[in-house]
């Protein structure tokens, strides 16, 4: 099975490394390739899908951006309250972190995005027509293809509306060098609108079990896209619908909290090893194919915890470090040394480097809870919503010091809890500052006071007002577009906030 996904994956690296990248959104390719010389069988839709899953791991040999599991990292942590400056963090971190961001910040670059979506795309638009050419595929396995790829370019387009706000949105696989670049943004309600259309005709044709842990968590199911559902129906304050999609993973039994005696064995199952009992899609490193995080978090540490963290979010006890959330001390950080572990380790130490082949984790089963314990505050319905918080702090052995007791009635109180709870259970999974900005521009930004008092946790004195003024300006809170794809596509206009 290894070697059969190795192979798949090669052929596919193989064609796209012919892709030119010369465009604003790195689509075009030399003309006629795909058409002429693929797409003839079932093989060719299955390459082409693993294809898909390959660009979320890295970049086609040749292309310099970095993996989407790394921007995912950046965009969802760094300008929340939980991550700090590591001594090798750039200039363009420094500025995400310190909300001193420009047009010309190298990681505002979406190529990588646009590169996977064009894959996606590809196959919506070409898969079909090898159901005429090879009588082996079926309507349903077609439909099984289809899925994965609608619900891999909904979840591209997702993190990029909430990473922006408006982005162009291209439907179509671009296959010719005569294709057209020049596309205008279309409006954040109109992405996520796109996002929940594809999404619902994923889960239409989408698959509950490949027969494999491997695929059921390192490929798209019924239940991974349900998980995208709830997280894109709370963007859209569709809290009943949110509710409903996180039903169907709950009421499906086949995940649950991890429990165990052991903290190591507990870390071992749900990080170092991944694809556990609470897994629901996670991108799949090897240690043929490494991740990025053995190097930003550990040999050149990039990025380490906040001085806020340790204490407040997990409640570490400097005196006795033995009375620890099982989420905190040896798995999310190394308090003493401020290092983020969660992506580095194992329960014996550091991982080799040879080694370093931890997830990136998409959805877990904690995640779809508190998104479900959410749905129900907004839904008023604030008891029920505090009993999964509870739930979940027992079994991950929560610390008094981080509890809280906000009535079931306050349901500003019952949503901060959630919020607190959501940065334990997903400490630097690329949660944080989408969780925040989420709550803080419900009801006309209500509540835009979230995001003004974690920016202010752990800035410096001097910059605190600075920092403070420029988030009360809601373009704010969405990155440049950068200064690059303002050159090469003349129908984009910059975000009011960065002119």
């Amino acid at each position: 099975m290894q070697t059969k996904i190795k192979t798949i994956l090669s052929i596919f690296i193989l064609l796209v490394s012919t892709i030119s990248c010369d465009s604003y959104l790195d689509l075009k390719p030399q003309d006629g390739i795909i058409r002429a010389e693929f797409w003839q069988t079932k093989e060719d839709i299955q390459a082409a899908v693993a294809g898909i899953y390959s660009s979320l791991l890295q970049s086609p040999p040749g292309v310099s951006d970095l993996p989407i599991s790394q921007y995912l990292f950046v965009y969802g942590d760094l300008r929340g309250d939980m991550v700090a400056p590591g001594s090798f963090a750039s200039d363009d971190q420094r500025g995400i972190m310190n909300s001193n961001i420009t047009p010309s910040n190298g990681l505002t670059n979406w190529d990588a995005f646009y590169r996977t979506i064009n894959y996606c795309n590809t196959v919506i638009d070409l898969a079909p027509a090898v159901l005429q050419k090879d009588p082996t595929l079926t309507q349903g396995q077609l439909n099984n293809f289809l899925s994965e790829a609608l619900a891999v370019r909904a979840y591209l387009y997702f993190t990029l509306a909430r990473t922006f706000r408006d982005v162009p949105l291209k439907l179509t696989a671009t296959l010719t060098d005569q294709d057209n670049f020049q596309i205008a943004a279309s409006p954040q309600a109109e992405i996520f609108a796109q996002v929940i259309k594809d999404l619902k005709l994923a889960e239409s044709y989408a698959v509950e079990d490949y027969g494999t842990n491997l695929y059921n968590k390192g490929r798209i199911t019924v239940y991974a896209i349900n998980a995208m559902q709830a997280d894109v129906y709370l963007w859209t304050d569709n809290f009943q619908e949110a509710l409903v999609a996180a039903n169907k993973v709950v009421d499906s039994k086949k995940f649950s909290l991890y429990q165990s005696t052991s903290y190591g064995t507990w870390y071992n199952t749900v990080f170092a090893n991944g694809n556990s009992v609470e897994s629901i899609f996670e991108f799949q490193y090897t240690t043929a194919n490494l991740g990025p995080f053995y190097s930003i978090f550990l040999q050149r540490p990039q990025f380490m915890i906040s001085g806020t963290v340790a204490e407040k979010v997990f409640g570490v006890d400097f005196d006795d470090l033995s009375k620890r959330d099982i989420r905190g001390e040896n798995c999310s950080i190394i308090a003493s040394t401020n290092q983020i572990w969660k992506f580095v380790g194992n329960s014996e130490g550091f991982k080799a480097l040879q080694d370093s082949d931890t997830h990136w984790f998409l959805y877990r089963y904690g995640d779809v809870l508190l998104l479900k314990a959410e749905a129900l505050a907004e839904l008023n319905q604030g008891a029920e919503a505090l009993a999964i918080v509870d739930d979940i702090r027992l079994k991950r052995r929560a610390i008094s010091q981080t509890a809280q007791s906000p009535g079931a009635s306050s349901k500003n109180g019952v949503i901060d809890y959630i919020l607190a709870e959501r940065s334990r259970e997903l400490a630097f999974e690329g949660k944080r500052w989408f969780d925040m900005l989420r709550v803080a521009r419900r009801n006309n930004y209500a509540r835009k006071d979230i995001l003004i008092n974690a920016a202010v946790e752990n800035a410096p004195a001097d910059q605190q007002q600075s920092i403070i003024a420029k988030l009360q300006d809601p373009n704010s809170h969405y990155l440049p577009v950068n200064i690059g794809e303002l050159y090469t596509n003349k129908a984009l206009v910059q975000n009011p906030f960065y002119k």
